[in-house]
């Protein structure tokens, strides 16, 4: 060959370089779309793989446009890469967060809800239907178009730990509610005033009035059946004190409301400066602003200083049920700060330490609308009477009851000053705490 001959500088793929090439018409649309196996390079300047097999005319164009910085390759995806996993976003991870937490309230709600009402239908006899209707009634309560409401509340030995005897009322309390002036007050009635049950088979009939809660007595019309209506009906015709409801509880019921309402403070003033002394039940209190939960108010409301060296009790059960009425009181004055109604946790506890422990003949929306009435009500002027008694060494006014001995079994009991069975200085008493209140 000759080596003089002028050598004409080629492309690899025999045509000519780029540079000598008219320029490709950079506002010419593309025909035809290229694969991303159509252009396989080493690096990123472009050179040809080796062991590529394209067409010249794929190389002329990629090498052109890659010379006027429009390369294909650069833009094309590479489906050899794994797509990386997309984070949840902020919004999401709240929306997620925020629907967990409203589960888990709507469940509680559920739990909270069931159980409240469950408590509340074995208290008011009714059912989930009387439950909704209650909450849309516009009920009247019996008494209130006269301005009085009168409630009478017992407590029996039912539930007290190691009690085996009868369901004695050892708790017995008037609580009158007036209307108009929004004023409200307590009378205990001893449990050991002597009275005659009819039907009652023992003594003729004769007996404390705590037992007319056993039942052993006879029905009335127009009273509830079995021995709260035996009690409510000795209270209407012996001591003249009209009833419109009634509610009996245990003892055990008194314990749980206390810690319901996150125990009470009570004021005790013993003329004993030692303070309040009961070895029956373990009641051991200083004088002054004392703190109590749901026992120590259960021991100090059974509490009488009848046991060896008490102390504290001058009064015995005129002691016992002035402490009672003070702990309704407080529980009444620490439900109503703690604005309980509206509180479902609350609720939810005094409904449970009620369910199994009351009966009442009062309805669901007879409660509704105490509650409704109660918000006018200041409860810490709630006032607190007994009947004046020659046992007391206070002074309580002119005694009208007294104490009495049955002649045939020896049992002690009490008496009006009158005599037994002359009820009227008691009923007088009670008109003359209407008028004051």
């Amino acid at each position: 060959m000759d080596q003089n001959r002028k050598r004409v500088r080629r492309s690899i793929d025999g045509f000519f370089q780029p540079n000598n090439l008219r320029r490709i018409n950079e506002s010419k649309p593309r025909t035809k779309e290229r694969s991303v196996n159509d252009f396989k390079y080493l690096n990123s300047t472009n050179r040809l793989s080796p062991t590529t097999n394209i067409s010249p005319q794929s190389t002329l164009l990629n090498r052109t446009m890659t010379n006027q910085k429009y390369s294909l390759s650069n833009n094309l995806p590479n489906t050899n890469k794994q797509k990386p996993k997309k984070k949840k976003s902020l919004k999401r991870k709240v929306v997620t967060s925020f629907a967990i937490i409203l589960i888990m309230i709507i469940g509680v709600g559920v739990w909270l809800g069931s159980s409240v009402i469950g408590n509340i239908d074995k208290i008011f006899h009714g059912n989930i239907f009387s439950d909704f209707n209650a909450v849309f009634s516009n009920t009247k309560l019996k008494g209130e178009s006269t301005g009085r409401i009168n409630i009478l509340l017992a407590g029996d030995s039912v539930g007290q730990q190691n009690h085996g005897g009868a369901p004695l009322a050892d708790t017995i309390i008037v609580l009158s509610i007036n209307t108009k002036d929004h004023k409200i007050f307590m009378l205990s009635i001893p449990r050991d005033l002597w009275v005659k049950i009819p039907g009652f088979p023992y003594n003729n009939g004769w007996e404390k009035i705590n037992a007319g809660n056993d039942g052993m007595g006879t029905n009335f019309p127009g009273y509830p059946t079995g021995g709260m209506g035996q009690l409510e009906h000795l209270v209407v015709t012996d001591l003249g004190i009209p009833i419109d409801y009634y509610s009996v509880s245990n003892y055990g019921a008194f314990k749980d409301v206390v810690n319901a309402v996150g125990g009470i403070t009570v004021d005790i003033q013993s003329p004993d400066p030692r303070g309040l002394y009961d070895p029956n039940t373990h009641l051991n209190l200083p004088n002054g602003i004392v703190h109590l939960n749901g026992q120590e108010a259960l021991n100090l409301a059974r509490a009488r200083g009848d046991g060896p060296g008490a102390y504290g009790f001058p009064n015995s059960d005129f002691n016992r049920t002035a402490h009672q009425r003070q702990i309704l009181s407080a529980i009444a004055s620490k439900a109503k700060s703690l604005g309980f109604l509206s509180n479902p946790i609350k609720i939810s506890d005094l409904f449970n330490a009620l369910g199994n422990n009351v009966q009442t003949n009062l309805t669901l929306p007879d409660i509704l609308e105490l509650v409704n009435i109660s918000r006018n009500y200041n409860l810490n002027n709630i006032k607190s009477y007994a009947y004046c008694s020659t046992l007391t060494q206070t002074s309580c006014g002119t005694p009208i009851i007294t104490t009495y001995t049955n002649s045939s079994t020896g049992e002690e009991a009490l008496i009006p000053v009158a005599g037994k069975g002359n009820y009227q200085a008691l009923r007088s008493y009670y008109q003359q705490l209407v008028k004051q209140n």
